[in-house]
């Protein structure tokens, strides 16, 4: 079931194309990845689900109906600029904040209670925010973006200023929020933590999607049919071997192993290869070598924006 969808959205500042016609879908239970350069659309995307403020065009459903102003009730939004009360107390505006989100107070401090305990921050109940450190911080924000259960949870570079361990211990708790059926949209710049979370993503840069699908089925098509391939050495060129049109992009070794890297034209598999070298050497391994997220962020905006500068005016003197 689609839990959000966006149809066509545009949104114009001024002189300034925020979002040009893009269209998303976020299955429920799902952790959608939403990627994109610094100033790519993608804060003001967010703005928009949470109706902050509203597209120039397009249309926006949840939960298979329209979008509408009490739907912010279900949606938990942690974003990328931090702000809490310095002055108040920790428990106290995390009480505060909860209630303002529709929990009695009796259930707030009980949830409250179970998240800080979880966290390790239930010492700092009764402390001053600004006695916190900005990872601290944080952690109470999170824990107020989710206290209320919403059926969509946005967090918009949730990882900023944590150190790796605390990094590890958000991932396995949004990964538990998506096992208990929470819907979630997940931007950030750590394309590591997408592989690791995102089942679906999508690429804005320069206002308009530029990519969009499950991870592994977006990894997969930007293989390039390249092999590591993993043989006992020998006294030879591997090239002797390979016809002419395969490329070898990598050699080194590894204690007594050769390590090489073959990309092969598109209509050869690993078969053909592995068929040309078992006469010479003893294989090891072999490997395909599908790029990682990171690789295809940096391909396909570098893509994008070569596109985008492209020009047929004649610069004036």
């Amino acid at each position: 079931m689609d839990l959000f969808t966006a149809t066509d959205i545009s949104k114009q500042f001024s002189a300034h194309k925020a979002l040009d016609k893009v269209s998303l879908t976020v299955k429920e239970g799902s952790i959608f990845g939403l990627l994109g350069p610094n100033g790519a659309g993608k804060t003001t995307f967010i703005r928009i689900i949470n109706q902050i403020i509203a597209p120039d065009e397009g249309t926006l459903q949840f939960m298979g109906r329209k979008l509408i102003p009490t739907d912010v009730d279900q949606i938990g939004y942690l974003p990328e600029e931090r702000g809490l009360y310095k002055k108040m107390k920790v428990g106290e505006q995390a009480l505060y904040l909860a209630q303002l989100k529709g929990l009695s107070r009796a259930e707030a401090h009980k949830r409250l209670l179970y998240w800080f305990s979880n966290f390790e921050i239930l010492g700092w109940w009764n402390r001053k925010v600004e006695e916190l450190s900005k990872g601290m911080q944080q952690k109470v924000q999170f824990i107020i973006t989710i206290i209320h259960q919403p059926k969509l949870l946005i967090f918009d570079e949730p990882f900023s200023g944590f150190d790796p361990i605390n990094v590890n211990l958000l991932k396995e708790e949004i990964l538990n929020l998506r096992n208990q059926g929470s819907t979630i949209i997940f931007s950030t710049h750590n394309m590591a933590s997408v592989e690791e979370l995102c089942d679906h993503i999508a690429l804005i840069d320069q206002a308009k999607k530029i990519l969009d699908g499950n991870v592994k089925e977006v990894k997969k098509t930007f293989a390039t049919n390249t092999f590591e391939i993993r043989f006992n050495n020998f006294t030879g060129d591997i090239r002797s071997f390979l016809p002419e049109a395969w490329e070898i992009t990598g050699e080194e070794r590894d204690e007594d192993l050769r390590v090489t890297t073959v990309r092969l034209p598109s209509d050869c598999g690993p078969n053909d290869l592995l068929r040309l070298l078992i006469p010479h050497t003893t294989i090891h391994a072999l490997n395909e070598i599908i790029p990682s997220m990171n690789d295809i962020f940096i391909r396909v905006v570098t893509q994008q924006e070569g596109a985008g500068n492209t020009s047929t005016e004649t610069p004036s003197a």
